[in-house]
């Protein structure tokens, strides 16, 4: 087995939810993964904000992702 030593900020260590000094490496993976996953998860929320679909029911979603595809493939 290899050691691998990986310097972090105090901020990131905390950001990070680090608990222990010493992580295997599928522990470190599902803490960045994890944090990943919540940043991707905001920058949805943002974007969704600004388009004006952060207010809609998932009938209204699936109603819109129906009228999509039903002109992509009139348009063909």
């Amino acid at each position: 087995m290899k050691t691998i030593n990986i310097s972090i900020s105090e901020k990131d260590y905390n950001q990070f939810g680090i608990k222990n000094d010493n992580l295997n490496f599928s522990d470190f993976l599902d803490l960045v993964s994890k944090e990943l996953t919540r940043q991707n998860l905001n920058k949805c929320l943002v974007l969704a904000e600004k388009y004006g679909i952060s207010n809609m029911t998932m009938e209204e979603i699936s109603n819109e992702v129906k009228a999509v595809r039903r002109n992509a493939k009139g348009s063909n």
